[in-house]
């Protein structure tokens, strides 16, 4: 006998939690899903898609493990966004806090992996949070939009290339580049604001945004994310081509990407 999968869902905000519970019902009959959600990031919507929902603040472990203990979580994923400002506010329980005295390097990369071996002590499997989604990570190549040019080729190449090694330093995993040279490299400011910084300084044409991940990507938490609002930035920073990591970066809200592409004439190309 087959018995269901118990998933718990560590929810921050966004469209990727809905995205994976729908995913997931698709992908495996039966399923149970119990979504830990987190104040002012949860979207309070998904608590009519899930067996069961409940809120926790920001860095309260202890309260989460009892929860998906008590629903009987045996896996577990986290996904969706969390505001620096809440990762930076944050009361941090007395699990958290001596998870924070080991850590020589606090950022959301550290912390989050810290929760994730944290799960995984108590017994609960920490899924890649690109479980079900795999018709959401595009293959090598042309993916829709206008099919790039000689030129635009080779500036994802150059592009891909520093991007890879900016995001090996942690310092940021997209760089927007023109003709061979890097316009602007993302940092803690984030992706939609590295492109409108590179489309100023390429005056808004012939711009590239270049996305990848990092070389020891911890895909349990940290997924590259590419959906409708990006492409809204591209058009309005002049950017003409998107340029993403195959099979690792996942495209959220698919159909509305391709329609946008298509709209406002960006090509979408993976490596």
């Amino acid at each position: 006998m087959v018995h269901p999968r118990n998933i718990g869902i560590i929810a921050g905000s966004g469209v990727y939690p809905a995205t994976f519970i729908a995913a997931a019902r698709r992908s495996s009959p039966g399923v149970k899903l119990a979504v830990a959600a987190i104040q002012d990031e949860t979207d309070p919507g998904l608590a009519g898609q899930v067996e069961a929902l409940e809120w926790f603040r920001v860095a309260q472990l202890t309260k989460v493990l009892k929860f998906f203990r008590r629903e009987g979580v045996t896996e577990a994923v986290m996904m969706g966004q969390i505001a620096p400002k809440n990762l930076f506010s944050m009361r941090p329980d007395l699990r958290v806090l001596m998870i924070l005295a080991r850590l020589k390097e606090r950022n959301a990369e550290t912390l989050f992996g810290s929760v994730a071996d944290a799960l995984a002590k108590e017994g609960i499997t920490v899924l890649p949070a690109t479980t079900f989604l795999d018709d959401h990570l595009p293959g090598p190549g042309h993916f829709c939009g206008p099919v790039f040019n000689k030129r635009q080729l080779a500036d994802a190449e150059f592009g891909f290339r520093i991007a890879k090694q900016t995001s090996a330093l942690d310092i940021g995993q997209s760089v927007v580049v023109r003709h061979g040279t890097v316009l602007a490299a993302e940092a803690f400011e984030g992706t939609n604001a590295c492109i409108q910084r590179g489309g100023e300084m390429g005056h808004g044409k012939n711009v590239m945004l270049v996305k990848v991940s990092k070389p020891n990507q911890d895909f349990r938490f940290d997924v590259p994310v590419i959906g409708p609002l990006t492409i809204e930035t591209c058009a309005a920073a002049g950017v003409s081509g998107i340029t993403l990591e195959a099979h690792k970066t996942l495209l959220l809200e698919k159909a509305a990407v391709v329609e946008l592409c298509a709209h406002h004439q960006i090509g979408i190309h993976a490596i």
